[in-house]
């Protein structure tokens, strides 16, 4: 009987993952559908590449500030609800934006975009915390975080392609379209996603009803350090993913092939990472070693780029090196989170720390673009060396505290 159990267990957890795996997928390649556009869009519309961020910026910032609230109604109404809509408020967004006739008209569509992006982290992790099984967590976050890199991997060729086959226009449609798709298998098949918020919040001893009012949580200091760990991790990786190229060519006079391939292996290196990184967070309880130790490991490799990246053949394989120690972290850290928020409201709090990755991902590009435009492209991997080597020591007090509900505090 036992064996039937866990059979049906994995066959669970395995569907639970791949429903959340392919809203995560949707969801990255949506957030880069505009950006491959941009020369076109410069074209069309006439306007400078600033006002093009711009689109970028909003959507970040919107999407930065809407996955705090997003992590309260995850907890109040359900995860699997919250992900639905933001799936498919996300993809109308984006397919709408395939009918303007200005850029103007861009610009509200970016903010809607944003809000329906801010669900996701603090759903998909909240759901994966519930329905999966422990022993399989690990290798659960690392699916998600693989499945987010492939989003990001495929948006610049798939829409580059569309719009070179089509237009423009016929590209951010059926990117949209893709997107409700997705939304609609997901919705189908959601009571895999389902797990019962009032018995939750019963075996936590009524923390959430009675102490943790939502500034209570974010403020505990677990919670500020894991945004702290976010913000600097994401702008440090948008550093890279956006400015490498442009740093490597200018700052070092290697060939854009070269820059080129170097940033495509980073991120293939990132999502080898995660999945080492998903089979390690299962076999060990010092997750906090091994999400410190990666990013010093990261921290290290992006200075030795800067050292040698005069000599073309070092380049690829020492960026290789920072991504798989970036990627391999990732796992390890949403163990740490999920563990030090047992108690509370976990939606709460993921969407609170991932809003942290929104704030670093959108100050990033205009920060190192500056260092770019006043010709200190040196500079670009100083500062993601120095943005990584400050997020190891928020893991280790992540590690040490725990967020303490009230009522917790007040029985001592």
């Amino acid at each position: 009987m036992s064996a039937v159990v866990s059979e049906e267990a994995g066959r669970n957890d395995g569907t639970v993952m791949a429903l959340v795996a392919s809203a995560h997928y949707s969801s990255h390649l949506l957030q880069l559908a505009f950006a491959p556009l941009f020369p076109i869009l410069h074209a069309e519309f006439g306007v400078g590449y600033t006002e093009l961020g711009l689109l970028m910026t909003l959507f970040y910032a919107t999407s930065g500030f809407g996955q705090a609230a997003a992590g309260v109604l995850v907890d109040r109404y359900g995860a699997h609800r919250l992900l639905v809509a933001g799936i498919t408020t996300l993809s109308l967004a984006v397919a709408l934006a395939g009918f303007v006739t200005s850029y103007w008209m861009f610009l509200p569509l970016a903010v809607v975009a944003g809000l329906g992006n801010s669900v996701f982290h603090p759903a998909d992790l909240s759901i994966l915390s519930h329905r999966v099984s422990e022993r399989r967590l690990g290798r659960a976050f690392a699916v998600h975080g693989i499945s987010g890199q492939l989003g990001f991997a495929t948006a610049p060729a798939a829409m580059t392609l569309m719009a070179g086959l089509g237009s423009w226009r016929m590209a951010l449609v059926i990117v949209g379209i893709f997107g409700l798709a997705v939304a609609a298998i997901v919705n189908w098949n959601r009571a895999f996603l389902v797990y019962d918020t009032r018995r939750v919040a019963a075996s936590h001893a009524g923390a959430v009803r009675r102490s943790t009012r939502y500034l209570e949580i974010v403020g505990s200091p677990v919670v500020l350090l894991a945004f702290a760990y976010f913000a600097l991790t994401a702008f440090g990786g948008t550093g890279i993913q956006t400015f490498a190229i442009a740093a490597l060519t200018s700052g070092f006079g290697l060939a854009l092939s070269v820059a080129t391939l170097g940033l495509t292996m980073y991120l293939i290196g990132n999502s080898f990472g995660l999945v080492l990184g998903g089979f390690l967070a299962e076999r060990t309880q010092n997750h906090h070693r091994v999400a410190m130790g990666g990013m010093i490991v990261a921290s290290a490799m992006v200075l030795v780029v800067v050292g040698l990246a005069s000599f073309p053949p070092i380049v690829v394989p020492v960026l290789i090196a920072a991504g798989v120690a970036n990627g391999m972290t990732a796992p390890s850290r949403d163990i740490l989170i999920r563990r030090a928020a047992s108690g509370v409201g976990m939606g709460s709090v993921f969407g609170f720390v991932y809003s942290g990755f929104d704030l670093g991902s959108s100050t990033a590009p205009l920060i190192f673009g500056a260092l770019i435009d006043n010709q200190a492209p040196h500079a670009v991997f100083l500062v993601v060396a120095l943005a990584f080597a400050l997020a190891a020591p928020t893991v280790m007090q992540v590690r040490r505290r725990a967020v303490r509900p009230a009522s917790a505090v007040a029985g001592e």
